[in-house]
């Protein structure tokens, strides 16, 4: 059966409910542009979404060379034919007129065109005169969630073992480096124990700083579809504001922000005090539960309202849910993670599981989430602060392991002190040690935080900046050489999902012009550079896609991330498959520590842990002495206020984040026609008490200041809770619909704090004090959608829709047209067998 709908006034679909233990019903969601027939596409092309971490599968539609289309992939374990509006429509981007055609290098000032080789050429130039002058310190490197694992892998190879830099890592920093850091702390190693199957079985569904309705579409499709089926999980929901989960919940806590470890220490207290623990469980397989025990005891429920400001008997019943289910799930996203004491909460979450024995059985898991498409990859790779196949930096065995993978000396490989964490690369080019940073596909002149600060650094004279991207950005225009690269569609690569599903995407179409795939110009850098191993052989030492993935397979081999048993024909056709993936598992692995055995061995472990106040590192010694037998750690936090807290000048608590139809920083999603008029233009959202006070009416022009700067922007008020301010981050000051510079007062990092997680290293972005003042009325509602969490309490504003050019085809079952990978090879994406 098929049927039609406006997909940007209905983002989630058409329910098909489903029970607990059955498996999740297809729906294929097709868009073809301008109502193309879609038997006159020429081939689909297989691949999955590059706009979220969710990894929907789907097929690329080509016509005469061109993308015209998408549509699900209706077995696919992930999505099962489901698409978000980003998957739909966010293609549109690549075919924008304003793409990066050909390279561009500053002369005079001025960027002006060029070609490869004279800008490759002053690259090079540069990079030799900073390694001989004062060596591989000089240079680094700051790039993505949204390469490819063979472009990353590859760039950590350039960067750890040609260069022997430090400084490498990715915007990953700013959204998952908690994710990462909470796995390691709490099981020795990277890597989510959980599976979004788990979806299909939960009795209760908790949900910690996820708003995962507008971060990951298809995964709350998922989770409405068990809403409207028999039995439905229960749900526990953790956010400030009101979002479309929380209209959905059994219980919403809605905590004054940067309280997180308190709320999260009140609920572990509910279920510790009731006995709702599974001793025999801890006993067996974790350490570390008296101290938690012993710190949770004065987080009584009357204790923890007052600090966080929600209802004791609003977490005495969260608690009880959480603590007598047979099956928590439980997911955890940037409400934690760009939060106040980040990792802390975050590993509060993980003792959750820890202390009820629930992880690696159907139902049970966590998934600490990510949020774009390829984190996953970036953390694997070692491109984003951490060592290729999540080995230990601290570990000279496992740096000797690489040593011989790369055939270079140990001593190359950088590993003094841990990899150098984002926030400290920037510190470091505001001093001058960092001379030489190449960026790429990221925009952090509008992603950081303290703009004004991170404009400055990128602006200096003595840093020679190299941005590789698609389209020019805010940070382009501060750039030394911009190479334009080639994207999604356009380039063959694999990349890992939130629940390490893996993905092959094969290229569809030529990239426009002279752009390249990232790819091909790391490779095209390291041979300029003469970059050799120990037997003279180019480093790194293969050649296109198909043979980076090779060269991963061998570096990943026995390690946690195992893909020794994946290659790209097993990948083309059926569905995804979950690392690790090995001859013992060669379907994947579905949940992770189902043996209550765990990654976390002093001598196999990625990471020693750290103090979660401090960041100090742990010894050796220390860790050895804490966990000879290689077990789970239960590690306990006390409540810290945060650094930054409203006072009399800045009484409001102010957030940043997501909004459903944008992503990162527009340079993709802004050059969608049904994306970008949902959301066009930066808003704040305030509450209808604070607003009545200060006299302010939806769609008023507000001026929001913190002590960093002044932001300008409608008033969208809704049902946020009162003293708390939020503004979504995606708007900078390049215009993507006539691609100029405009004003500096539209990106909420103007306001935000340059300050991070002890642990993780991990920005914050949710806990800043400002002030609101009214500047003028506005000249119609808020440019806010209707249908997030950024629903106006105000009657009579026309609600968001998308019109006729946003209709989408959903059809149960599969679609009849084969696909064809890019050497015209048919494959079976709906129900052939795996090669």
């Amino acid at each position: 059966m098929t049927a039609s709908q406006d997909r940007i006034a209905e983002p989630w679909g058409t329910r098909t409910p489903y029970g607990p233990g059955r498996s999740w019903p297809q729906r294929v969601d097709q868009y073809l542009a301008g109502g193309l027939d879609p038997g006159s596409v020429d081939r689909w092309v297989q691949s999955a979404s590059i706009l979220h971490s969710n990894g929907d599968a789907l097929d690329i539609a080509v016509k005469d060379n061109e993308i015209v289309g998408v549509r699900g992939r209706g077995v696919d374990r992930v999505n099962r034919g489901r698409l978000g509006p980003k998957d739909l429509f966010g293609w549109q981007a690549n075919a924008s007129p304003d793409r990066l055609t050909r390279p561009l290098i500053r002369q005079n000032g001025e960027l002006v065109e060029t070609d490869w080789d004279t800008a490759m050429d002053r690259i090079v130039t540069r990079s030799r005169e900073l390694l001989d002058e004062q060596g591989p310190s000089a240079i680094g490197f700051y790039t993505s969630g949204q390469l490819f694992l063979e472009e990353y892998y590859t760039l950590s190879v350039i960067a750890h073992g040609a260069i022997g830099t430090n400084h490498v890592d990715g915007n990953t920093r700013l959204c998952t480096a908690t994710a990462a850091e909470a796995l390691k702390e709490s099981f020795g190693c990277d890597g989510q124990p959980g599976s979004y199957t788990d979806v299909d079985h939960a009795d209760v569904i908790a949900l910690f700083g996820h708003n995962v309705a507008e971060t990951q579409t298809v995964l709350w499709s998922r989770i409405l579809d068990r809403l409207a089926g028999p039995n439905p999980p229960a749900i526990v929901y953790v956010d400030p504001r009101p979002t479309p989960v929380a209209d959905h919940a059994t219980v919403h806590l809605a905590p004054l922000p940067g309280t997180n470890v308190a709320l999260m220490n009140g609920l572990l207290h509910e279920i510790v005090a009731n006995d709702w623990v599974d001793r025999e469980w801890i006993d067996r397989h974790t350490v570390g539960f008296e101290e938690l025990r012993t710190q949770l005891a004065p987080y009584t429920p009357e204790k923890v309202a007052a600090t966080c400001d929600v209802p004791a008997d609003d977490l005495r019943e969260a608690g009880r849910l959480l603590g007598t289910t047979d099956r928590l799930l439980s997911t955890v996203l940037q409400g934690f993670y760009q939060s106040h004491q980040a990792t802390a909460a975050a590993v509060q979450v993980n003792n959750l599981h820890l202390i009820r024995g629930m992880l690696g059985k159907p139902g049970c898991g966590v998934l600490q989430m990510n949020g774009q498409p390829t984190a996953q990859n970036t953390r694997e790779c070692g491109a984003d602060g951490d060592l290729a196949g999540f080995r230990n930096w601290a570990n000279d065995a496992h740096i000797a392991e690489l040593a011989k993978l790369w055939n270079v000396e140990t001593d190359k490989i950088p590993h003094y002190g841990p990899p150098t964490h984002a926030m400290q690369m920037f510190r470091y080019a505001e001093q001058g040690s960092l001379k030489m940073l190449w960026v790429s596909a990221t925009n952090p002149a509008v992603s950081m935080p303290d703009l004004a600060r991170i404009r400055s650094i990128l602006s200096q004279d003595r840093l020679f900046l190299v941005v590789q991207d698609i389209f020019r950005t805010e940070t382009t225009e501060l750039a030394d050489v911009v190479l334009p690269a080639a994207t999604w569609g356009e380039k063959t690569g694999t990349f890992t999902n939130a629940d390490r599903t893996v993905h092959l995407s094969d290229k569809a179409v030529d990239p426009p012009g002279q752009a390249r795939p990232d790819l091909d110009i790391f490779l095209d850098y390291a041979r300029r550079m003469d970059f050799r191993d120990k037997d003279g052989h180019p480093l790194p030492g293969w050649e296109d896609a198909a043979s980076t993935f090779e060269a991963w397979k061998q570096c990943s081999a026995g390690r946690p991330c195992d893909y020794t048993g994946l290659s790209y024909d097993r990948l083309r056709g059926g569905s995804g498959i979950q690392w690790p993936c090995t001859t013992e598992h060669p379907d994947g692995t579905e949940r992770l520590y189902t043996d209550g055995r765990f990654y976390s061995a002093p001598d196999y472990c990625e990471s020693y842990g750290k103090d979660l106040v401090t960041g100090a590192p742990l010894e050796p010694t220390e860790y050895r002495a804490l966990n000879s037998d290689g077990r789970a750690i239960i590690k306990a936090a006390e409540y810290l206020p945060p650094h930054e807290e409203p006072d009399d000048d800045y009484p409001f608590a102010l957030m940043t984040g997501r909004t459903l139809y944008q992503f990162h920083t527009r340079t993709k999603t802004g050059r969608s026609p049904q994306l970008n008029a949902a959301a066009p233009r930066v808003w704040v959202e305030i509450s209808p008490q604070d607003a009545l006070q200060q006299g302010i009416v939806d769609g008023d022009v507000l001026a929001i200041s913190s002590p960093r700067g002044t932001l300008h922007a409608q008033a969208r008020i809704t049902g946020i809770r009162p003293g708390v301010l939020f503004i979504p981050f995606h708007y900078g000051y390049w215009d993507t619909d006539t691609a100029t510079e405009g004003e500096h007062d539209r990106a909420a990092n103007e306001l935000t704090v340059t300050d991070w997680d002890p642990a993780s290293k991990q920005p914050i972005f949710k806990t800043a004090a400002a002030t609101v003042a009214r500047v003028r009325a506005g000249d119609g509602p808020a440019p806010a959608p209707t249908t997030t969490a950024s629903a106006p309490t105000t009657a009579g504003i026309a609600p968001t829709t998308g019109g006729p050019t946003a209709v989408v085809t959903e059809t149960d079952g599969r679609p009849p047209a084969m696909v064809t990978d890019t050497t015209g090879r048919p494959t079976h994406p709906h129900g052939g067998e795996r090669r």
